[in-house]
């Protein structure tokens, strides 16, 4: 059942679709853009990806009107790794990025990379950052210091101060920063979904009254643990907490689409929307689905990295197209350079332009000849070419066989286990069950050979080869 939308809101809508020329009769400009950024989102989550109780109106709009991706990934199936993949167009082991930055972490976001913030901002846009940041919380490294004219949000995970029983007690209380600005500690997370957003809805009001340009990176805390939703959720989703977290997501996106209609640039604006990894299995009935992918976050298997991926720019992505080509959340900086003719970073960054398929253009394919995966410290775990997923041997964690957690408490992982060189073949088998390694000898070289040319780049920890490419991290002193 589509929500009901308020009489007055739905004239403005109208008044603002009926004033908006039509987009196939004009040349794209270089568009607004919008990013929402969820995390531990998984990939089975939203009812337009298949979950069948929890409603997501809104995107399933995103969906229908835009582009919905089936092979779309994170960089590394955690949060600070995967953020700086997203804002830099680098495989986060490239710019020194790993693993989740927590509050005695003394490294962030060097000086010289260049994010999307400032790939926007040489264009004149204006730029703002709502919600979670996680590249580093000592001053050089907040996002005012990496291209965001504004920020409002906290510095890293939402679980990540004294109060939460898995967080070590040395840890200070959880800050909310405006600006570089300190201004609560310990903020009332039931109201973080809903503030982030009236903020990014504020932020697009004033920039398009202004006749401005902008970028918005609405980077959502949830629904990684600790859960939280506002009082008005609460309790009215089928699928419980959890739920109603992912139903106000569901809302905030709704209350961004609804003000840009109603400020007249929907037409004029590129909206995406996904996820930093897939979901963090081990707090059962406070974690989401992948769909039936083996495994969830903190793994290289297809739920700790395949994650949802929606995007709509109203006359130049097609409604309802779907796109089965892998990409990745490296691509996002250079195909949103393209599309605002702005430069590329000057140091290599390894994101592609995806618009073909994006935009759905006859015969599209990845750019990419294959896309890989590290983690922990720099350990090369998976590649994945074409059809082909190949992951090289290296130890991970599962909740299989072990209870999962409830209630806010996680279950315990089985560290033990290890996958040796193996073979799946992801249009046949996307939830890696079947090793077929045995039977194409000849795809396991060739992709053995491309992972061996990578690591000589990036390096891999894994069998201590060191990347002469690798650049450093900032370092706080």
């Amino acid at each position: 059942m589509r929500p009901r939308v308020p009489l007055a809101l739905a004239w403005l809508t109208l008044l603002a679709c009926h004033s908006t020329p039509d987009p196939a009769a004009r040349a794209p400009a270089a568009p607004n853009v919008v990013v929402v950024f969820c995390d531990d989102l998984g990939y089975g989550d939203l009812a337009c990806y298949g979950n069948p109780t929890i409603r997501t109106p809104n995107l399933d709009r995103l969906a229908a009107e835009g582009v919905r991706c089936t092979d779309f990934y994170c960089a590394q199936p955690v949060c600070s790794a995967s953020r700086a993949a997203l804002l830099t167009g680098c495989y986060p082991n490239r710019i020194g990025i790993h693993g989740a930055l927590g509050p005695d972490a003394k490294v962030g976001l060097h000086e010289r990379e260049t994010t999307l913030a400032e790939v926007c901002r040489s264009r004149g846009y204006a730029t703002a950052i709502f919600g979670k940041w996680h590249l580093g919380h000592h001053p050089e490294f907040l996002p005012t210091r990496h291209g965001f004219d504004e920020f409002y949000g906290i510095p890293y995970s939402n679980d990540m101060h004294p109060a939460h029983p898995e967080a070590p007690k040395s840890y200070p209380p959880l800050p909310l920063f405006e600006g570089e600005n300190v201004i609560a500690r310990d903020p009332d997370q039931d109201r973080f979904t809903g503030d982030l957003t009236a903020r990014a809805v504020a932020f697009v009001q004033r920039q398009a009254a202004a006749h401005k340009q902008f970028f918005v990176y609405l980077a959502h805390p949830m629904p990684h643990v600790p859960l939280h939703a506002g009082a008005a959720v609460r309790g009215r989703s089928a699928a419980g907490l959890f739920g109603d977290v992912i139903e106000e997501l569901d809302q905030s996106v709704g209350a961004l689409l609804g003000a840009l209609d109603r400020a007249g640039v929907a037409q004029d604006t590129l909206f995406v929307f996904t996820s930093d990894n897939g979901p963090w299995l081990s707090y059962g009935d406070h974690a989401g689905s992948t769909a039936g992918l083996r495994e969830g976050k903190g793994t290289t298997f297809e739920g700790g990295v395949r994650v949802p991926f929606l995007a709509r720019w109203p006359g130049q992505i097609p409604a309802g197209a779907v796109c089965r080509e892998p990409a990745m959340t490296i691509d996002l900086l250079p195909t949103i350079a393209r599309r605002i003719d702005a430069a590329l970073p000057a140091l290599p960054i390894d994101g592609r332009d995806i618009w073909p398929l994006l935009s759905a253009a006859p015969g599209a394919e990845s750019p990419h000849d294959a896309l890989f995966f590290w983690y922990q410290k720099g350990d090369l775990e998976a590649l994945r070419s074409g059809r082909w997923k190949l992951h090289f041997p290296h130890g991970y964690r599962t909740m299989l066989g072990r209870a999962p957690g409830g209630r806010g408490r996680p279950g315990q992982y089985d560290y033990s286990v290890r996958i040796e060189l193996a073979l799946f073949d992801l249009a046949t088998d996307p939830a890696e069950t079947t090793d077929v390694a045995a039977a194409h000898p000849d795809v396991v070289r060739e992709l053995v050979a491309k992972g061996d040319a990578m690591r000589a780049r990036l390096g891999d920890r894994l069998i201590k080869v060191t990347g002469v490419e690798v650049r450093e991290p900032g370092r706080h002193p």
